[in-house]
C-alpha cells in the first residue's frame, strides 16, 4: 500500500478524538460535551465520579463509560450514607456483579470512601464544601491530600477526578465547542477570573 497518498490523523487529546465520532449518542461523546469539566454540586454525584475514577485504573475509559449505569445500580446510585453502611455480603454480591468491574480492592475502597467522605461531610458539611476549601491547592498538593485521606487514590486518579469536575484545567482544548460551555458554567479552575 502506498502511504504517500495517506492523510495521516494525528489524534492529540479527548476533544480531537470526539471530534473524530459521529453517532450522537457514542458514550465518549456525551460524556465530552456534557460532563466532562463540568462542576458536579451534589455530593453523591462527586462520590459516583470518585468511583469511576478508581474503577478506571489500569482500564479503558470505554470501559466505564458502557459500564456507568451498571455501577449506579450496583452502588445504590452513588448514595454515599448507603455504600458507607455495605457489609462483607454487599462486597460479595459486588464481586459477583459482572456489569462492573469486580476487583476487591476497588470494591472496598469505594466501601472506605464513603466513609470518608461521611467524616468530610460532618467536619465540613459537605465533601464539596471540603473541596472548595482545598480549591487553591495545586495538582501534587492534591495528589497528596487525596492518598491521605482516600483509598486508591494515585495520581492520575486524582488529576482526572479534579479535572473531570472542574477544580483542574485541562478537560477541554481551547477550541473545542465545548470548552466555552464549561466556562460559563464557572468551574473553579476560573472562578478567580470572575471575581
Amino acid at each position: 500500500m502506498d502511504n504517500k497518498n495517506t492523510k495521516e490523523v494525528t489524534i492529540k487529546s479527548y476533544c480531537d478524538y470526539v471530534a473524530t465520532i459521529t453517532d450522537k449518542n457514542n458514550v465518549h461523546k456525551k460524556y465530552h460535551d456534557q460532563a466532562y469539566g463540568f462542576p458536579i454540586l451534589d455530593d453523591n454525584e462527586l462520590f459516583g465520579r470518585l468511583i469511576l475514577e478508581i474503577n478506571q485504573a489500569g482500564l479503558s475509559w470505554n470501559t466505564i463509560l458502557n459500564k456507568e449505569e451498571n455501577f449506579r445500580k450496583a452502588y445504590s446510585n452513588f448514595n454515599i450514607a448507603k455504600v458507607a453502611k455495605y457489609k462483607e455480603k454487599d462486597t460479595a454480591r459486588l464481586l459477583n456483579d459482572v456489569g462492573i468491574i469486580r476487583n476487591r480492592l476497588k470494591v472496598k475502597a469505594a466501601i472506605n470512601n464513603a466513609k470518608v467522605i461521611l467524616s468530610l461531610q460532618k467536619e465540613h458539611g459537605s465533601f464539596l464544601n471540603w473541596l472548595k476549601k482545598n480549591s487553591h491547592l495545586e495538582k501534587g498538593e492534591w495528589t497528596k491530600l487525596f492518598k491521605k485521606t482516600f483509598t486508591f487514590t494515585g495520581g492520575e486518579i486524582v488529576n482526572e477526578f479534579l479535572m473531570s469536575i472542574g477544580y483542574l484545567r485541562g478537560a477541554h482544548t481551547e477550541g473545542c465547542p465545548t470548552y466555552k460551555k464549561v466556562l460559563r458554567s464557572k468551574p473553579v479552575w476560573i472562578q478567580s477570573k470572575y471575581s
